[in-house]
């Protein structure tokens, strides 16, 4: 599965500039008396422009401007150079891109900017990029289709292990069909990265959009799927306007790296919260499990199985047991995973680990699930992932190699099709 973990930092509102004639490079057809007078912003440019090969033309209209760059996440995207034309349009080319989904950004004399000719926008905590899609077989599933699609809905639910960050958010997908019969599903709970929240598997993530393509072609069973808010401290994630009984500082998204409630000794770490009533850092969790020492202690993976699970199971129509439960997260989420799986061993059967592992001997807790009847274990890395992060992977899939556990272990780069 293939995310946009990285993307990058908050932005400003591109400011007003010169009208461009008619007939500029990238400028779309504008029929007079639609918002435009004479001396206002000039006709609406086409940005970004995917072409036949495969490669992206961006454009960005501004005439006083020294120095603008395209920041993409592609190989060799950062700091781009384009090239201002006499109509004060900026532009650059750049691939052939892989087919794949993509975020950038605009700097602008060292200031970064959204495209404002790009409605399509990812957010990560309060960090905003814009994205395009390059069609082919690896982004294939990341399109909306002519496919029956399920439904996504915001849900409340009390807390009670998370008392001081209750009632909490999360999204639940529901499949197509699901209004319409009744049939029980089994659940995915899928968790989030740092600096994520619950927002972003379906925002960054597209997960309902993939659910759709994959159930449509018959390559996943139609399931529930449930997007929780790991961020211990977090009602919900920010965009909404100011949450009652919340509190993040100045910060605006406590779950980023180097900002009041993140990483316990990190850059700008705070105090750690008070932990819930009875609730322990989960044994055998891989070092920082999801952040999970510091401000965010083991609170939400015990949340996640004592407040979420038995939530979902008396509000939707879902197979309640184990059998019928996985749970898979990335990095912060992997560390989640870890720590929900190992010391709640009867509670799942099948476990992915993105982007994470352990540097501990976790056997004996991996003896624990393979006991319990654990049906299949996955552990996967991106070639590019930190080295450290690997070698946790790796770590960890040699100790379910160890035990016995049905597993499967990969590292992959962009191009390898998932």
């Amino acid at each position: 599965m293939k995310l946009k973990v990285a993307i990058v930092s908050s932005l400003l509102v591109l400011a007003a500039a010169a009208q461009s004639p008619p007939g500029a490079p990238g400028a779309a057809a504008q029929t007079p008396g639609r918002g435009m007078p004479e001396g206002g912003r000039g006709p609406a440019l086409r940005s970004p422009e995917i072409l036949d090969d495969q490669k992206a033309t961006f454009r960005l209209r501004a005439p006083n401007a020294a120095e603008v760059a395209v920041n993409g996440d592609w190989p060799q995207g950062r700091g781009v150079k384009m090239t201002k034309d006499d109509a004060g349009v900026w532009s650059a080319t750049v691939g052939p891109l892989t087919p794949e989904l993509w975020a950038y950004t605009f700097s602008v004399d060292g200031v970064s900017l959204l495209d404002s000719a790009n409605p399509n926008i990812l957010r990560i905590g309060t960090r905003y990029s814009n994205f395009l899609i390059v069609d082919g077989a690896l982004s294939d599933t990341y399109k909306i289709k002519d496919v029956p699609h399920g439904n996504v809905s915001l849900v409340w639910y009390d807390s009670p292990t998370l008392p001081n960050a209750s009632p909490r958010r999360m999204y639940v997908y529901t499949p197509p069909g699901y209004d319409k019969t009744a049939e029980k599903y089994p659940v995915l709970y899928l968790l989030h990265g740092a600096g994520g929240d619950e927002d972003a598997w379906n925002n960054m993530g597209r997960a309902s959009v993939i659910m759709d393509n994959l159930i449509a072609a018959k390559k996943a069973k139609p399931m529930l799927v449930v997007m929780t808010n790991g961020n211990a401290n977090q009602k919900m994630g920010p965009g909404y306007g100011i949450v009652p009984g919340q509190v993040t500082g100045n910060t605006g998204n406590p779950g980023e790296v180097g900002v009041v409630g993140a990483f316990a000794g990190g850059r700008g770490a705070a105090p750690v919260a008070p932990a819930a009533p009875g609730a322990q850092p989960a044994p055998g969790a891989a070092p920082n499990a999801g952040r999970g020492r510091g401000a965010f202690g083991g609170a939400f993976p015990e949340s996640l199985v004592n407040d979420v699970v038995p939530y979902i199971e008396r509000t939707y129509r879902v197979i309640a047991n184990k059998d019928s439960r996985a749970i898979a997260g990335l990095s912060m989420g992997g560390g989640h995973t870890l720590a929900a799986t190992n010391a709640h061993p009867e509670v799942f059967s099948y476990v992915g680990v993105f982007s994470m592992g352990t540097s501990a001997d976790v056997g004996d807790k991996l003896e624990a699930l393979k006991k319990a009847g654990v049906k299949f274990y996955y552990v996967g890395h991106g070639k590019d992932d930190p080295v450290v992060r690997v070698a946790q992977g790796q770590n960890l899939a040699a100790q379910l190699e160890k035990v016995g556990i049905n597993y499967h272990y990969t590292e992959r780069d962009r191009k390898s099709v998932v």
